[in-house]
């Protein structure tokens, strides 16, 4: 019997878990206090510094939880486990796309040599490899995500808040992936039977946009109006450091070998479909 074990029961985490429980899958996620999170329906809830038994026993294991300054949590509290576990044949990694930092707006592709620019992004790339010296002899997919939206993280719920900002930076792109989108691609990717090594996958939609484009569209699906625009050097000084973070950076994102390779076609292309979906849900019209 196929087993998954999702590390991390986040926004991303909590999607494949659903839907591959959905899918007939035995399913299990970690939390830090199970007792204070909630599963999606199907999926059973392990304490995570008590996951050593749900590792031993997983098929499959998907690792959603980003680095920190100290780097990988799973594989410090629990590299051992995942050295030894007998059945384990398949490691997903949800990374970003922020491992190739700048490139001034010329394409990346799954082949293209990382080159992180932001701290963050370097503790990924470091965490990415150290699963690909972990993984010994399984199946490693290393997932780089673009931006994740999707239902509660969407422009809707800034343009709300009063928070959206609709910021000019002509041919600044920026790549994006819906959350469901995230988990179609994991569960295809589980599907498959391969050999052992690494495979880096490009989990972004086929449209990258610019940010004020993404805040139009939504404020017209509202049917308000946008916020006012403003030029990026006029916006810059009040903006977050993570914030200019993002700015700083500029490339296209290829994804057609991802696709090829799992034999998908995204449910939302762009981030046209992605909004109308999400408002849809939201109205009742959609999938929950």
């Amino acid at each position: 019997m196929s087993r998954l074990l999702v590390a991390g029961l986040g926004y991303s985490g909590s999607a494949v878990a659903r839907q591959a429980a959905a899918a007939g899958w035995t399913v299990q996620g970690t939390a830090r206090d199970p007792a204070r999170a909630a599963a999606p329906p199907g999926v059973e809830l392990v304490r995570f510094d008590a996951a050593g038994p749900a590792i031993a026993a997983a098929t499959h294991l998907l690792v959603t939880a980003p680095p920190g300054e100290a780097g990988d949590p799973v594989l410090a509290a629990h590299a051992a486990a995942v050295r030894a576990a007998p059945g384990l044949r398949w490691i997903g990694y949800l990374s970003t796309t922020g491992v190739y930092g700048d490139r001034g707006g010329a394409e990346v592709d799954e082949a293209t040599p990382p080159a992180p620019g932001q701290p963050r992004s370097r503790r990924r790339l470091e965490a990415e490899q150290a699963w690909a010296a972990l993984a010994g002899g399984r199946a490693l997919d290393i997932f780089r995500t673009g931006g994740i939206y999707g239902p509660g993280r969407s422009g809707f719920d800034d343009l709300r808040e009063g928070t959206a900002r609709r910021t000019l930076k002509p041919g600044h792109l920026f790549g994006r992936i819906h959350r469901d989108d995230i988990a179609l691609a994991v569960l295809a990717a589980l599907r498959q039977d391969r050999p052992p090594g690494p495979r880096v996958l490009h989990l972004v939609d086929d449209e990258p946009a610019e940010s004020a484009a993404v805040v139009e569209e939504a404020a017209r699906l509202l049917g308000i109006a946008p916020p006012p625009a403003i030029p990026f050097e006029q916006a810059l000084p009040g903006m977050s450091a993570m914030a200019r973070s993002f700015w700083s950076e500029n490339r296209r994102v290829a994804n057609a070998a991802t696709k090829a390779a799992l034999g998908i076609a995204w449910r939302y292309p762009g981030y046209r479909e992605g909004l109308a979906a999400i408002l849809a849900e939201e109205r009742g019209q959609g999938p929950a």
